[in-house]
């Protein structure tokens, strides 16, 4: 019996672990090794750590875990779990049952790409989610938003702060109204209403259905995303964002399960390592209290 169950070790996963095992409390993590940055050669804005490569990063944090004796750490994807009396039963693809008196979900979320082709390829390098992450290594170069839905609309107005110049591609996702062409004009941002068939080049160059070609830089896309499927099956209430499904907690990171802790992209409408870390803080020192005193 453990006392709590970390299910994902990514940064939000190995912050409430890191709280947890300096309570001197027992813990496992059950990692399926699949964090949702390992596209990215690099990482940035996480102070401290700025510019180095999210392997290193996670090497670090997994070595300074290991020191603490009441860590236990599996890989593995965990196919099941449930409630199990006060506590959770877990099992994983291999097979293994691990008991725990609390279960914090840090099982991350899927990104879900449009289907153009050179797309996914360029995925963390040259064409990304987020500007705070990526913007800045564009050097004020040519950039492009390709709209997925309503959330493009706020993207392609933020995006000008690191470019040069900025096309909004509708790409049938959008139908813009006047005041909104008022605003990009404002922003200095054009409109291109053809739909992109294609990403190619060195950058994130795009080619539009009537075969014309837009020369860029780096493309932003607001991808939808899609929780693990333990999300549904333990019964947690999630609420829509504007990018999908995202678990509800408080501010301790508590879910609507008695002893279900969640946190970081499954658990916020941001995403970032500063902001997952920070949130799997908060869910492990959310379990240690619940233990305490619940």
């Amino acid at each position: 019996m453990y006392d709590v169950i970390v299910a994902g070790g990514s940064y939000a996963g190995m912050a409430a672990a890191l709280q947890l095992v300096r309570a001197r409390r027992k813990v496992l993590v059950v990692d399926a090794g699949r964090r949702r940055n390992r596209f990215a050669r690099v990482s940035h804005g996480l102070l401290g750590q700025d510019g180095r490569s999210p392997d290193a990063i996670h090497a670090e944090a997994r070595a300074q875990l290991d020191a603490y004796p009441d860590l236990s750490w599996r890989e593995g994807r965990i196919a099941d779990a449930a409630r199990d009396g006060d506590g959770f039963i877990v099992r994983t693809q291999g097979g293994a049952t691990f008991h725990g008196r609390r279960l914090i979900l840090a099982t991350g979320v899927s990104d879900r790409l449009p289907d153009v082709p050179g797309l996914a390829e360029r995925w963390g390098d040259t064409v990304a989610a987020c500007p705070y992450c990526h913007g800045y290594e564009f050097a004020l170069g040519r950039l492009g938003v390709l709209a997925s839905g309503p959330l493009s609309l706020h993207q392609a107005l933020l995006v000008p702060e690191w470019a040069g110049s900025t096309v909004l591609f509708t790409n049938g996702a959008l139908e813009l109204e006047a005041q909104q062409l008022e605003q990009f004009a404002a922003r200095g941002v054009t409109v291109e209403r053809e739909p992109v068939v294609e990403v190619f080049g060195a950058g994130a160059s795009v080619r539009l259905r009537d075969g014309r070609t837009v020369e860029l830089d780096g493309l932003f896309i607001a991808t939808r995303i899609a929780q693990d499927p333990l999300v549904e099956r333990l019964g947690c209430v999630t609420a829509e964002g504007p990018m999908g499904p995202v678990i509800q907690t408080d501010d301790f990171k508590t879910t609507s399960v008695p002893g279900l802790f969640a946190c970081g992209d499954a658990a916020r409408m941001m995403a970032s390592l500063s902001l997952a870390i920070a949130d799997g803080a908060l869910a492990g020192i959310g379990a240690h209290r619940s233990l305490v005193f619940d």
